[in-house]
């Protein structure tokens, strides 16, 4: 059984390589975004938390098996956000929320070319300080992690990119050490930026 599944891979590799040499590009693109977070912030505290939305960089590295199908991992660095409850701030954290898509990419569209992405998402809370630490949030999340978008070629390397996801991101809240119920961040993130095809 793992020399046929070794024996398949290595002649998608092999198909994917020769599909791309045909078509002078490489299976490599890396895309910058600057993205607006906008959370959906579900509470079942009855606290009524929220976290700020704020608009962050993104660095999406892609590699295509094929001109159809590609892999997109999605990362930035650690985001502040501060958290409120009903309105009043009561502390703050950051997340690191590294993405990993599979996409497929629509080529009959011209120079107009949309693709479809799902995958799963692992967020780590981070550096929480909440009532001065007689709250607390637990610290890892997975969830699923949706996205559409499309890109517009400039050139054979550079394009027009404008990407949306939607990320599912909770986290359960405990305070003096019991746990008070679940916050849902579930943003939705909306991105542009520019893409290079190596």
């Amino acid at each position: 059984m793992k020399k046929s599944l070794l024996a398949l891979a290595a002649v998608c590799a092999m198909t994917s390589g020769a599909a791309f040499a045909d078509q002078g590009q490489s299976p490599w693109l890396v895309r910058v975004r600057a993205v607006n977070i906008d959370s959906a912030n579900g509470d079942s505290t009855g606290l009524g938390l929220s976290i700020n939305n704020k608009v962050i960089p993104e660095l999406d590295v892609s590699y295509f098996f094929t001109p159809n199908i590609a892999a997109e991992l999605i990362l930035t660095y650690p985001q502040k956000h501060d958290l409120r409850s009903n309105g009043a701030k009561i502390g703050t954290l950051k997340h690191l929320p590294p993405t990993l898509l599979a996409q497929y990419h629509f080529t009959n569209f011209g120079g107009f070319k949309p693709y479809v992405g799902a995958g799963i998402n692992y967020t780590r809370f981070s550096n929480v300080d909440v009532l001065g630490g007689a709250a607390d949030v637990d610290r890892n999340s997975w969830g699923a992690a949706l996205q559409v978008g499309f890109d517009i070629p400039l050139n054979k390397q550079w394009s027009l990119n404008f990407d949306v996801k939607k990320v599912y991101i909770k986290t359960d809240v405990y305070a003096g050490g019991n746990k008070a119920g679940t916050f849902k961040v579930d943003p939705v993130l909306v991105g542009v930026g520019v893409g290079y095809r190596f």
